[in-house]
């Protein structure tokens, strides 16, 4: 089957917008012209699958509650810290509900024609992510953040559109530090609004969340989500910065609308790290006793099964046993997957040691 690259797609992920979030997004903003065709056609197709959106909006108004919803479960760290291996393992457990990749480019289309797009879209999506050559599916899970900026203006994942606003992303919606009371509600509300849709699909009633953003708002998911229980990964911060450059680069190459240099982009990359470490460190202490579980991706990875076992005696997250078979699956498929090994020159050495240090210390990592 004909599978395009991320940087052949003809639209970027602003398609599955709804009309508000799209013009709100894109109003005011330079379009660099060597991005204008994409941002034209992105904007055409999104226009007509309005119709279909606004379909999905009067289902999704007549929804019924969903009784005995348990709390949510958060998968936090920074990128390329072991999020997506973590999320991968815990949703074979099938009392956990989750975002879909589908459900992440088109959140409008849930309710109604979805088996039909999903189809379109299935015919399309490259098989695996740019960056790391994991798998990719319609149904597999994915992080929220990619569905709540096509469903709200206050959406950290904007910046890959534009990234020369990075800075005011970051402050604004990653961590929240300069947005109003009712942003953050709104976010907090679109949030709501992922995690009741994923659950009614699936017919779960636990949400399992993998979103890195999720890292520096503690203090808003516990105000909303007041039980909630949180796996935070750490990974070797010399590893986190080759390769969130790299996922970086790949992914803007494909979705964005504005030139950014080298150079910016890595300053932006060192500034998100200190961003989501400083209020991470500073809000953990708020997550109530046997709501929160630290780990290492390196530790993850060397004991997948073990570790997991003491997520869910830690969390109360109910019988191990009773999944550990499908987990084991799923770990025996990765055996012959080869991740990309890292050399770090003195300059890379230098920059993160500066920069990221203090992690370095606190969690004990070498080059």
């Amino acid at each position: 089957m004909f599978r395009l690259k991320f940087s052949d797609l003809p639209v970027n992920t602003l398609v599955g917008a709804d009309r508000r979030t799209f013009e709100a997004v894109t109003h005011g903003m330079q379009i660099d012209e060597a991005y204008r065709r994409k941002y034209l056609l992105t904007k055409h197709v999104r226009k007509v699958l309005d119709p279909f959106y606004r379909i999905n909006e009067r289902r999704y108004a007549q929804l019924p509650e969903i009784s005995g919803i348990e709390d949510p479960v958060f998968i936090i760290g920074h990128w390329r810290s072991g999020t997506t291996y973590a999320h991968n393992l815990l949703s074979c457990d099938d009392r956990f509900g989750y975002c879909t990749t589908y459900q992440t480019v088109f959140p409008h289309l849930m309710l109604w024609g979805r088996s039909f797009f999903k189809c379109c879209m299935a015919a399309v999506i490259p098989s695996s992510r740019p960056t790391d050559s994991m798998k990719l599916g319609v149904d597999l899970p994915q992080e929220e953040e990619f569905a709540l900026s096509n469903m709200t203006p206050c959406a950290h994942y904007h910046f890959w559109m534009f990234p020369q606003r990075m800075a005011e992303y970051r402050d604004r919606y990653l961590t929240f530090d300069t947005a109003t009371d009712d942003e953050r509600r709104e976010f907090l509300d679109a949030q709501d609004k992922v995690m009741r849709i994923a659950l009614h699909v699936s017919g779960k009633r636990r949400f399992l969340s993998k979103n890195p953003p999720h890292t520096g708002r503690i203090r808003m998911l516990l105000e909303r989500y007041p039980g909630a229980k949180f796996i935070y990964l750490v990974r070797n911060p010399y590893a986190v910065y080759e390769s969130t450059h790299n996922f970086f680069t790949s992914t803007l190459e494909a979705v964005r609308m504005q030139a950014i240099t080298s150079e910016e982009l890595d300053r932006e990359i060192l500034l998100n790290y200190r961003a989501l470490y400083e209020h991470y460190e500073n809000d953990k202490r708020l997550i109530p006793d046997g709501q929160l579980f630290e780990v290492r991706f390196e530790d993850l990875e060397a004991a997948p099964l073990e570790t997991v076992e003491q997520i869910y005696d830690r969390l109360s997250l109910g019988d191990f046993q009773s999944v550990r078979p499908t987990m084991e699956r799923y770990v025996a498929t990765l055996r012959n997957f080869r991740k990309k090994k890292y050399v770090f020159d003195l300059q890379t050495t230098l920059t993160v040691e500066r920069n990221w240090g203090e992690a370095i210390r606190q969690w004990d990592y070498r080059p």
